[in-house]
């Protein structure tokens, strides 16, 4: 049976993400920045959380760590750097969490340390801040050409992949994609769709990735229509892929 997977509102706009089996009471948390809203919902759904799993260091992704631990000694998943990881993760590592298997892929970019959990046999993808449902991160530490790369990894996973992002940038990002290929078809029934969720407060993540390919500008820079709107933009012709890409995601900066 599929994964069962929570979103739990953070913040302003995050998502901390709680999964576990159908018919299990073991769970596990993605980026919890706050403790307080997963406490909340374990105790609600009677779940017993058994590990803490960690994309990058932002405040607002492991916040919630220390308060967490302190109900339990629970193992912490993620990348070298973060004071309370208990397992190290790098590129190429499996986390097996029985019965579920992760690839972990690191995706630097919005940070150096970032990594994301690909699970083949749900399929999905716990992505963090480095690709949003019509969008991506912005370049904190990371180079243009290192963010391109990890994008690259992960539109190469199958199509079918649930991505799960954990911000509520959906809407805005959309805005700025309509400005890039304002005559996709597929962009234009996507902002509809939002709106709509939007207006009845509906998440609108997870995202499949096939729909991230047909709509995202930021995985679309070998499209002839996002190669001439960054060409528009920059007046630079004759760009490669990571080229169209950094100049798409400079604009975004100043939209």
């Amino acid at each position: 049976m599929p994964l069962v997977v929570h979103a739990i509102p953070a913040f302003t706009d995050n998502y901390i993400w709680l999964f576990h089996q159908p018919d299990d009471h073991k769970a596990y948390v993605v980026d919890p920045g706050d403790a307080k809203p997963v406490l909340e919902v374990l105790d609600k759904l009677n779940l017993s959380l058994e590990g803490i799993i960690v994309t990058h260091h932002h405040p607002d992704h492991v916040g919630g760590i220390d308060q967490l631990l302190e109900t339990s000694p629970i193992p912490v998943y993620g990348p070298e750097g973060i004071p309370q990881i208990t397992h190290i993760l790098k590129d190429g590592d499996a986390l097996k969490l029985d019965p579920i298997s992760f690839d972990v892929l690191a995706v630097p970019g919005h940070t150096l340390d970032h990594i994301a959990y690909f699970s083949a046999t749900e399929p999905l993808v716990f992505c963090g801040d480095t690709l949003f449902a019509g969008g991506c991160g912005r370049l904190f530490e990371g180079t243009p050409e290192q963010m391109w790369h990890s994008l690259s990894r992960l539109a190469g996973l199958p199509s079918e992949t649930l991505v799960y992002c954990t911000h509520e940038y959906t809407e805005a990002n959309l805005k700025f994609a309509l400005a890039v290929e304002p005559e996709n078809k597929t962009l234009q029934q996507r902002v509809l769709q939002v709106q709509l969720q939007r207006q009845q407060r509906q998440p609108t993540v997870p995202s499949t990735l096939a729909v991230e390919l047909s709509s995202n500008p930021f995985l679309r820079s070998s499209q002839p229509s996002v190669i001439q709107a960054a060409e528009q933009y920059s007046g630079q012709v004759t760009m490669s892929e990571s080229d169209v890409f950094t100049i798409i995601r400079r604009w975004k900066d100043g939209f």
